[in-house]
């Protein structure tokens, strides 16, 4: 028999054909990146690049710009009249976007994780909103298809090459744009003003949508929502979240791409939702012992939609044993599989270690080594 690739494979979970194995595809990425950058990685890895790592140990790829150090093939343009300065020194540093209306300013720090955190969000009461409306009016969002075959080329048969697209108006907002409480108050006071910059928000989304679809070249994108239950309530999810994602996501079916959308929180409150929203899969839902829902109820819940990840990343520290691990990962492949991409509910935490290499293959090759029960 010729030997499937990982893309191929990837492919078959949501096309719903049979595949030899479990597919593998945990998100290490960011656990290569930190341990690479403090040098703290094993002796056998110091001169891996990323793809030689996941090959040695046996595991696909989800995303082509996620730590790869390949472009994002969404792009967000600015028009001529938004004027943006940049100052950032060694600890904190300062985005500021002009506007007719005043100044949107974004603060950063540089954290010990050697990273740019934003501290300081642009939007801190309801007068700013008006400049708000105003810079999305001037932004739109493009597809690069060339950032996307560059992508698509570096992965290779490692896994379909996909990326995220932008957070719906209220997660953009939420967790872009405004502080959590600020957000909640203005929506309260000043829901017309809220409502109308995620309007302007949801427009600029128009030509990306209108480009992936016709560059024939997507098959399945992520919608990275990160949504956790106590940045909203039931009713909000009703009015701001599910018309946005029947429309976009239904424009990506009728051009046969699929999506998933990234729910790494709680979610205990949005599980009567899962089976009918329109997404084909869920990426990254978190079972107990690190979420509030068990296997089992996501299963119920999400029916025969693809679950994407499954394993609780706490399962990866020596706080639980690897024999723990593996009967975690029994348990998700008994009842998710064959609508299973196996990984990791986020990520590898960095606080892994070593210890982590060790347990990702293990769980490889019992990936490699599994046989469907015939029925």
């Amino acid at each position: 028999m010729v030997k499937m690739t990982f893309r191929e494979m990837n492919l078959n979970v949501f096309e719903g054909r049979p595949n030899s194995r479990v597919l593998f595809q945990p998100r290490v990425e960011p656990w290569y990146d930190w341990h690479r950058s403090f040098g703290s990685l094993p002796e056998r890895y110091r001169e891996f690049e990323l793809r030689e790592f996941l090959d040695d140990l046996g595991l696909s790829m989800r995303y082509m710009h996620y730590y790869t150090g390949n472009p994002d093939p969404v792009v967000r343009c600015l028009s001529p009249a938004v004027r943006v300065h940049e100052q950032f020194g060694d600890a904190i540093g300062a985005r500021v976007y002009e506007t007719p209306y005043g100044d949107l300013i974004e603060s950063y720090k540089f954290t010990v994780d050697r990273t740019w955190r934003e501290v300081g969000f642009p939007v801190r009461e309801v007068a700013d909103l008006k400049k708000l409306v105003w810079l999305f009016e001037e932004m739109t969002y493009h597809f690069s298809e060339s950032a996307f075959e560059q992508g698509s080329s570096y992965m290779g048969g490692r896994g379909i090459p996909q990326f995220w697209v932008p957070k719906s108006p209220y997660q953009a907002l939420v967790q872009q744009w405004m502080k959590l409480d600020d957000f909640i108050y203005a929506l309260a006071d000043a829901p017309g003003e809220i409502e109308r910059v995620m309007q302007a928000i949801d427009v600029s989304y128009d030509s990306l949508y209108e480009e992936m679809i016709v560059s024939g070249a997507v098959q399945i994108v992520n919608f990275g929502e990160n949504l956790h239950e106590q940045l909203l309530s039931p009713r909000y999810f009703e009015r701001y979240f599910i018309p946005f994602y029947e429309r976009r996501v239904g424009q990506l079916k009728r051009a046969g791409i699929y999506s998933h959308v990234h729910i790494d929180g709680y979610f205990r409150s949005l599980l009567k939702y899962l089976k009918d929203l329109p997404f084909d899969g869920y990426e990254a839902l978190t079972p107990l012992p690190q979420g509030d829902v068990a296997l089992e109820e996501i299963k119920e819940y999400i029916g025969d939609k693809v679950l994407l990840d499954g394993i609780p990343a706490v399962m990866f520290l020596s706080s639980y044993t690897p024999d723990a691990l593996m009967a975690t990962v029994e348990r998700v492949v008994g009842l998710f599989h064959p609508r299973l991409i196996l990984g990791v509910s986020d990520e590898v935490p960095q606080g892994a270690g070593d210890n982590a290499i060790a347990r990702l293959r293990m769980v490889s090759d019992w990936c490699r080594d599994y046989a469907a029960p015939s029925h």
